[in-house]
């Protein structure tokens, strides 16, 4: 068996697909892994798959000129899975994807196209609820908007998509606590990514912000309009998991 290290990353994963593939081992004789998520096993070669641009590239426009855009977004979503093992499901799904083309989105009884729905799924869902739990409050000295978030799957880049629509005049920035990243916009000129270096988080910890008056007329409006009566934690538990509440402004 020959294990694959990728990076952890979209073009990782597909430099991982592409050295694979090319690799003429045999589907049944590889395996991709994620750097750090692996324990080595014996009588198993590793091997480094370096991440190039231009592997990436080639795998991607295969992904949709020979399949389907869909079936490459399915795959960019899949990336963004906190499933360790994502970057040998991805594998295993193209497999399929290129013998069959894009009727392989309908094949869910193959379990290596049902496991990357499985992943799509659970990234969708958790980006979803992140669209109305995301808390901004206002750091006044900076002249932007600021929220933490602390994801379990990589869903910052589909969140700044949905906010660059949402609040496309505004300055702002959201933070991935998890990862260490943030996602930050400027009006008329879109938004971008970037990893958040040692002094940047510190900085960050840093801002005042103007939650605590947000705060506390949140509490007064959720007493105002609660009914005692009817009070349930268990409920409000399913619309509102208690690991979204320390990043929103009502409940910190």
């Amino acid at each position: 068996m020959t294990v694959y290290i990728c990076e952890d990353s979209l073009d990782g994963i597909l430099c991982g697909v592409y050295d694979a593939w090319m690799s003429r081992k045999g589907h049944a004789h590889v395996r991709l892994q994620l750097d750090g998520c692996f324990e080595q096993e014996l009588f198993t070669e590793y091997l480094i798959a370096h991440r190039e641009v231009e592997k990436a590239d080639k795998v991607i426009t295969s992904i949709r000129q020979k399949i389907s855009e869909r079936v490459y977004e399915k795959v960019y979503v899949a990336s963004l899975s906190q499933d360790p093992d994502r970057a040998d499901k991805i594998y295993r799904f193209l497999i399929y994807g290129f013998h069959f083309g894009e009727k392989v989105m309908d094949m869910l009884q193959i379990p290596a196209v049902f496991e990357v729905f499985q992943m799509c799924r659970n990234v969708y869902n958790e980006n979803h609820l992140l669209t109305g739990f995301v808390r901004f409050s206002r750091v006044p000295d900076r002249g932007l908007l600021f929220s933490r978030i602390a994801p379990k799957n990589r869903v910052l880049s589909l969140l700044a998509a949905h906010f660059s629509d949402r609040l496309p005049g505004e300055r702002w920035m959201i933070y991935d606590e998890n990862r260490q990243e943030a996602a930050a916009h400027l009006p008329g000129k879109g938004w971008a990514i970037f990893q958040a270096d040692p002094d940047m988080r510190k900085e960050i910890n840093n801002w005042q912000t103007d939650g605590k008056d947000y705060e506390d007329l949140w509490k007064i409006f959720h007493r105002t309009i609660g009914i005692k009566e009817r009070f349930n934690p268990k409920c409000q538990r399913t619309h509102l998991p208690l690991r979204f509440r320390g990043y929103m402004t009502e409940f910190e």
